[in-house]
């Protein structure tokens, strides 16, 4: 049987969100890694796919007929692009539908690791309540307002980032080469630096940019070491963003005063992956999520209902593809 769309993703995931996927389309769910999913993938007129998920293989879409791939979110970075275009297959995704889940995300990480709230939760568990809160006033700890928050990126993501830290009372910097709306950035009084002065003046680093060549590797040991003494970095951009060894080293050496990752250079973490090496202090002063920054219900509903809109109108109506990054 030939199918409209081949899906890579469970339909649970689509249903749990209260969305139901077009019933004019005949679509079948498989595993990117199922034996059956080239041949599908060869037949079907659309993929759908997650942002997050290991690579594909460009071999996949050789011998596609889709006209299609419709990511459910914004990274686009597990496809071959070389190959999609030389195929002609429109690639799209959903910019901005979790923008307020990471930066929700983004402003609690930052709030939790000021104010040591889940180091300190582990502390009174282990019967050191006085001593833990002691410490806390003696260290005089900060909240968000008032601090300088450095944006690395500074697009859809980003933007929305951004203005949340600057309803808590940040000051707004940031270091992107092409802002899409300076006129958003002027609205907050967001100021462009150079990356070495916005992490050379940032109490906290927040990370909002797509995984490029460009960007891989862009936050390192130079990097992470020129960072202001006591600062926290975020990261719910991509993992190979950051070089986790290098953080792993500045997080030992007490020079940040902490660092949220939501991403990783491999996921899952390998076991021997460096942060999760880290003990005493340095282990504390880290926070770890699996990817999950973007994830909300709210947000899932509304990037899986878009995503369907777009392929329901492209196969049905010949519609024009919304949001195609190539």
């Amino acid at each position: 049987m030939t199918y409209d769309v081949v899906c890579l993703r469970p339909e649970a995931d689509f249903l749990r969100a209260g969305v139901t996927p077009p019933a004019a389309l005949k679509i079948v769910y498989r595993a990117h890694d199922a034996a059956d999913t080239p041949a599908l993938v060869a037949a079907a007129r659309a993929v759908v796919m997650a942002a997050m998920g290991p690579k594909l293989p460009g071999t996949l879409f050789e011998n596609s007929a889709a006209r299609i791939v419709q990511i459910t979110g914004a990274g686009v970075d597990r496809l071959d692009e070389a190959v999609l275009k030389r195929r002609g297959i429109a690639v799209c995704n959903v910019p901005g539908g979790s923008n307020a889940a990471v930066a929700d995300y983004a402003v609690a990480a930052a709030s939790v690791l000021l104010r040591r709230f889940a180091w300190a939760d582990r502390e009174i568990r282990a019967g050191n309540y006085a001593k833990f809160r002691g410490r806390m006033m003696a260290d005089n700890l900060s909240g968000l307002d008032g601090l300088v928050i450095g944006m690395v990126g500074l697009g859809t993501i980003g933007l929305a980032v951004a203005r949340a830290y600057h309803q808590r009372g940040c000051t707004i910097q940031y270091f992107d080469p092409a802002p899409r709306e300076r006129t958003a950035a002027d609205a907050i009084g967001a100021k462009a630096v150079s990356l070495g002065e916005l992490l050379r003046t940032s109490d906290v680093v927040s990370l909002h940019v797509p995984l490029l060549p460009a960007t891989r590797g862009m936050i390192g040991e130079a990097e992470l070491a020129a960072m202001k003494p006591g600062a926290i970095l975020i990261n719910a951009a991509r993992g190979g963003i950051v070089d986790e060894a290098a953080l792993a080293r500045q997080l030992a050496a007490g020079h940040l005063g902490g660092a949220a990752v939501d991403v990783y250079s491999q996921e899952p973490p390998a076991a021997d992956n460096p942060l999760l090496a880290l003990q005493g202090e340095a282990a504390e002063r880290l926070l770890l999520t699996p990817h999950v920054a973007g994830v909300t219900r709210q947000a899932s509903a509304v990037l899986f209902k878009t995503a369907w809109d777009n392929v329901e109108a492209v196969l049905t109506k010949g519609a024009e593809p919304l949001n195609r990054v190539y």
